[in-house]
């Protein structure tokens, strides 16, 4: 049985593999509320086109790369969090990786991400 915290992170890992701007657009307001927000080391942004900026200049900076859970997501009272890896279709590497905790509006989309990068490329 898919918890609420597990469709919650399915939908955002399809936001992030998504291609295409109108695609994106579509999965970015499945996952996250509409004042939702995403902040990590990198990026503060609020709202569905800020969040599919974030997303899309991710995939320009890794092509070829698609991010993919770790484990599984754990949650109660409307938070969660999971760990990522984003992997090379090329070979399986995985130079990035890291950690979200999400808060959850009452049906179900993200609130908020906040993220934590665990493993970043030196060069």
């Amino acid at each position: 049985m898919t918890t609420q915290y597990e469709a919650a992170v399915a939908r955002y890992f399809a936001a992030w593999n998504t291609g295409g701007a109108e695609e994106l657009a579509g999965a970015v307001a499945a996952a996250w509320a509409e004042d939702g927000s995403y902040t990590d080391p990198l990026a503060d942004v609020r709202g569905h086109e800020g969040i599919a900026a974030v997303i899309a200049g991710a995939q320009e900076q890794f092509p070829g790369f698609a991010f993919r859970q770790v484990g599984t997501a754990e949650g109660h009272h409307g938070v969660a969090r999971f760990r990522w890896e984003l992997v090379s279709l090329a070979d399986g590497s995985a130079p990035v990786a890291g950690s979200d905790v999400i808060t959850l509006d009452g049906d179900g989309r993200i609130r908020t991400v906040t993220g934590f990068l665990d493993r970043v490329p030196t060069a």
